[in-house]
């Protein structure tokens, strides 16, 4: 399939279960390989992933869904339960995190561009969301993106033994297409492109 066909196909799915056709260790690699051959400033390399499985992968949307019933008003807690459940019933999530380590010690080394090295790691972490989602969605695997950080992000890091240096930055639930994604709209290419020659 030709790179662009890939990047049509990947779109936001939420109807999701657990009837994928790949492996466990299949999944797991195609995930490693994508973030692995993402590009990152300066090779600086400072996306990490916490991919979870089974009851794994349960207990991080339970986190999620008892941080958000102590923060989310009773009238409104029913829809976000139910949305909370459509993720639980995927096959799995990717955390993607950020080693502040490695951008603190670029900052060092290239005092000149110590400012971008935080930008350049959001890049660096949103170019590996992206490989890896398009990588899922070329083998067929539905995803949506998440961002339910910061407020989970302690008690995520404890249960998954996360280390303190690595911040949280997105959620890549994923599992079958149960229903397709809605038809997709774009702006006018007019408002959005400028071409000079």
């Amino acid at each position: 399939m030709a790179f662009l066909d890939q990047i049509k196909q990947r779109r936001s799915i939420y109807t999701i279960g657990k009837n994928v056709s790949l492996e466990q260790a299949e999944i797991e690699n195609l995930i490693k390989d994508a973030v692995k051959h993402s590009p990152s400033s300066f090779n600086s390399q400072t996306s990490r992933v916490v991919i979870l499985f089974g009851q794994s992968h349960d207990t991080f949307w339970h986190i999620v869904r008892e941080t958000l019933r102590d923060l989310v008003s009773t009238d409104a807690f029913e829809a976000t339960n139910n949305k909370i459940n459509g993720f639980a019933a995927g096959y799995g999530t990717a955390l993607f995190y950020e080693d502040q380590n490695v951008v603190k010690s670029m900052q060092e080394q290239f005092a000149l561009y110590a400012d971008n090295f935080p930008v350049w790691s959001e890049h660096s972490s949103a170019i590996a969301q992206f490989a890896t989602w398009t990588a899922l969605a070329e083998k067929n695997i539905g995803a949506s993106l998440q961002h339910y950080n910061p407020i989970i992000d302690e008690e995520v890091a404890q249960t998954f033994e996360v280390p303190s240096h690595w911040k949280l930055r997105a959620q890549l639930v994923f599992g079958s297409i149960e229903a397709p994604a809605g038809e997709k709209t774009f702006m006018d290419d007019a408002e959005r492109f400028k071409t000079f020659a």
